[in-house]
């Protein structure tokens, strides 16, 4: 008899009992529960059923070294013809790919599996449009996610649209929409609607669980680092806000977003270089010696010694940085292989001390529960993929407390995206109440852009003496 190399948890052991019985369905379970074992267990059911005689693995790309390592590590020998991994971001232009696995599917017996299902959320995407009609010659399909949602309850339908239309009953996300969501005056998402209808018609077909449910996992340990700007950068800093926030204009969220891209490229270490109109920059490093820069130095300071230590940063450029200046690192970003990064998570999890990292690689199905240090070196505004990233080392087999550090910048736009990332607020969403013309934006951006420093300039007109 095949058997999987690791006994299930109970919790997973009652997810494969609940999926077992359906040809399509849903895996919502946080990082570190065990979606892929429990995925294997399923198909190493239905394979010996005769069922399937093929598992097409969709994940994203930073990730197919990790499902591989996960399929040798759990599944028997017997099992490991049947897999054929492939990355998402593959099927968005990959026309080769994707009339391969559709050629190989209308020839097999399939069970099609969606690893981080919210990368096809968007019912607009190539991808999705891809990847759903691939899903329609595959007899089983399953869907995994630590979370259903990362924005609202919009982000189901191109989900289960992909298992089975009939689950919510929609044919179109138009009718989709006339139903369950009300826009803004922006035209953007402002409601979702009938949010209980929706929970009702995919409860069937979800196994839905949370870490702190079926495990106990030590705590995580947040801290924050300050340093200051030095004054060239706070003058370069304050000239820039002033030409950017002369382009703002409220029907046009591009301008707050290139006011707060560029603001974020400054902060980071660099200068723009403004185009003659004003409306384009182009980030250019500002140090010539990375030495200079204080965030770097204040990485420098509080960098674990003698312990492991994942650094995220948004920049390739703060990544080449980092691997320059700082000894013992390893790289792990786009700009080197899959097989480069292979290598490159052997040497960390050896002797190795640091791996620097962007989110798009390694905040998605990495086991690096051997290291409990991470350090954001710097913050976007995306907390589904922070929350992924911080669950690469807080997951099953992590026996110490997990220590999160954030490197910020005092009285800049670094103080605000900490603040929505707390919150668990977007960008757009933290303005958007406060938005009713543009210079009501212009105020409320000042305040997104100085932080502390213009909350010093408010006082409480409540406490003035009323002349009459």
């Amino acid at each position: 008899m095949i058997k999987l190399s690791n006994q299930l948890l109970p919790h997973q052991m009652e997810a494969v009992e609940k999926l077992i019985k359906l040809k399509v369905g849903a895996l919502f379970m946080e990082q570190g529960t065990g979606k892929s074992i429990t995925t294997f267990e399923i198909a190493r059911r239905r394979y010996l059923a005769g069922k399937i005689d093929s598992v097409i693995w969709l994940c994203p790309c930073s990730a197919k070294g990790n499902i591989k390592r996960e399929i040798i590590k759990h599944c028997p020998k017997e099992m490991h013809h049947l897999f054929i991994i492939c990355g998402i971001e593959t099927l968005s232009t990959s026309m080769r790919a994707l009339s391969f696995l559709s050629l190989y599917a209308e020839n097999h017996k399939c069970m099609m599996v969606v690893d981080e299902g919210l990368l096809v959320k968007n019912p607009k995407a190539y991808r999705t449009q891809h990847i759903t009609d691939l899903a329609g010659k595959c007899p089983y399909r399953i869907i995994l996610n630590g979370t259903p949602v990362s924005r609202n309850e919009a982000d189901l339908f191109s989900q289960f649209y992909l298992l089975d239309w009939r689950i919510l009953g929609y044919r179109s996300y138009w009718s989709f929409a006339a139903n369950h969501i009300e826009l803004d005056e922006y035209g953007k998402i402002h409601k979702i609607l009938n949010a209980d209808f929706l929970a009702k018609k995919i409860s069937p077909y979800v196994f839905q669980v949370r870490k702190n449910d079926c495990t106990s996992l030590p705590p995580k340990n947040y801290q924050t680092e300050f340093f200051r700007l030095t004054k060239e950068q706070e003058e370069i800093y304050d000239a820039a806000a002033d030409i950017l926030m002369m382009q703002l204009d409220e029907w046009k969220p591009e301008t707050v977003y290139r006011l707060f891209s560029g603001l974020q490229a400054i902060i980071s270490g660099k200068k723009l270089d403004f185009k003659r109109n004003g409306a384009q920059f182009e980030a250019v490093e500002f140090f010539n010696n990375p030495l200079d820069n204080p965030r770097i130095q204040l990485l420098l300071d509080i960098v674990p010694k003698n312990e492991k230590c994942i650094i995220f940063c948004r920049y390739q450029s703060e990544v080449d940085q980092i691997c320059r200046i700082l000894p013992g690192c390893v790289r792990f970003d786009g700009q080197i292989s899959i097989k480069q990064r292979d290598h490159a998570l052997k040497e960390f999890s050896g002797d190795k001390p640091y791996l620097v990292a962007n989110r798009g690689c390694a905040g998605y199905s990495l086991n690096l529960q051997f290291c409990r240090n991470i350090i954001n070196y710097s913050n976007d505004w995306d907390l589904g993929t922070r929350l992924q990233s911080e669950d690469r080392v807080h997951r099953i087999g992590q026996s110490k407390n997990v220590n999160i550090t954030d490197i910020c910048a005092y009285e800049t736009l670094d103080e605000r995206i900490l603040s929505c990332l707390n919150r668990k607020e977007g960008l757009l969403d933290s303005l958007k109440s406060e938005i009713s013309n543009t210079e009501m934006l212009k105020k409320e951006v000042k305040k997104f852009i100085y932080g502390s420093r213009y909350e010093h300039e408010i006082f409480d007109c409540s406490e003035l003496e009323v002349v009459t």
